[in-house]
């Protein structure tokens, strides 16, 4: 409690004449503190300020690793544990590149696939009537050679087939290293990162096709009351969101694939792909589909076609493909492939949208 001196004036009544230490300290000071107030509400002002900024970043980045670990979940592939389905031996990729009579886009492809750090071997599908010229044998070997980035060189073979015929570039491969297979056309080029991202969603859904190509399939209905199936290219893909399959002109699967289109694939579907020339890769997409029950995974990534024609160019490709959709319905007895509508996208690239966010509140 304050002691107070009692020490009386000339007016005993004046309610100064009472002294205390604490009241002339205060008086002392006070000239110099009439502004400490305003100050010290502005301090807590900035500091209410830059607390509730700081809990936002901080809720945000709660929220951003909340949704990554449901969607990984979600997808059934983890992106941080690759090795846990894939042993050292068998780390890498086979890259099979399927060509045809166009030996430059060829060179290109074989040289930026070389290029890619998870390549260990490429293998180019070769059904032209005549077999591969020594020269390019030997440019593309050495092409192999000087683009690996890698002390252990890719290996590089051709594939001969004796018969030009669709079916080839699903044939199984002799002492094949790995167990993930790369199928691309000769006229596609997928960045090494995308690739390589692509790489690892594969390894994590090492029974799935993972591919950068996605279509749509489904059951319409004709106007007299006859049912067929319709396939859908990539804008129906944007305009609903929803993908059934992906092509194996640029798509990762397992190698057992292989063997099980080759021997294990009902015969018709040979003779049918063989015979009308097209939608090898559709029978790819039912095969495995039917092995799994699962959708495959489409992952987001820029591609590149480098060639300029093709049989998707032609005007009467689309309505090729709604015939071997129903004729597959037909041949298998059932079509296997089920829709979805997840991407796997690489959230390395997709960053920027919220450290933007973050930034924008730091200079509000």
């Amino acid at each position: 409690m304050s002691t107070l001196i009692g020490i009386r004036g000339e007016d005993d009544n004046s309610i100064d004449a009472l002294y205390s230490p604490a009241k002339e300290k205060a008086a002392n000071r006070g000239a110099y503190s009439s502004r400490s107030p305003l100050l010290l509400r502005r301090a807590r002002q900035l500091l209410g300020e830059a607390k509730l900024k700081l809990f936002l970043c901080f809720f945000a980045l709660c929220v951003l690793v909340f949704v990554t670990s449901r969607l990984s979940s979600f997808m059934g592939w983890n992106p941080h544990y690759p090795s846990s389905v894939s042993s050292p031996s068998r780390g890498g990729y086979t890259v099979l590149i399927n060509t045809w009579k166009r030996n430059s886009l060829l060179k290109q492809s074989v040289a930026h696939y070389a290029s890619c750090s998870g390549t260990e071997a490429i293998h180019v599908v070769w059904s032209e009537s005549d077999p591969p010229s020594e020269s390019l044998k030997a440019y593309l070997k050495k092409i192999v050679f000087y683009k690996s980035q890698t002390a252990q060189k890719p290996n590089f073979k051709f594939d001969i087939n004796e018969e030009d015929n669709l079916n080839n570039r699903f044939k199984p491969i002799e002492d094949l290293k790995t167990d993930a297979i790369f199928s691309v056309d000769d006229d596609v080029i997928v960045p090494c990162p995308t690739l390589n991202f692509a790489f690892t969603v594969w390894q994590s859904a090492p029974f799935a096709m993972v591919g950068f190509v996605p279509r749509m399939h489904w059951l319409e209905k004709a106007k007299h009351g006859d049912t067929y199936y319709k396939y859908g290219g990539w804008w129906s893909v944007w305009w609903m969101g929803t993908y059934s399959m992906v092509l194996s002109k640029a798509a990762f699967f397992h190698r057992k694939y292989l063997d099980l289109y080759t021997h294990k694939m009902p015969s018709p579907i040979h003779d049918y792909v063989s015979r009308e020339r097209n939608c090898e890769d559709i029978a790819m997409s039912l095969l495995v589909a039917n092995a799994t029950s699962a959708p495959p995974i489409w992952v987001k990534g820029k591609i590149y076609e480098i060639g300029s024609s093709g049989i998707s160019s032609l005007k009467e490709h689309s309505e090729k493909r709604n015939k071997c959709l129903s004729d597959f319905a037909t041949l298998y007895g059932t079509i296997p492939l089920l829709s979805t509508n997840v991407k796997a996208v690489d959230a390395r690239q997709e960053w920027f949208w919220i450290s933007s966010f973050l930034k924008s509140l730091v200079i509000k």
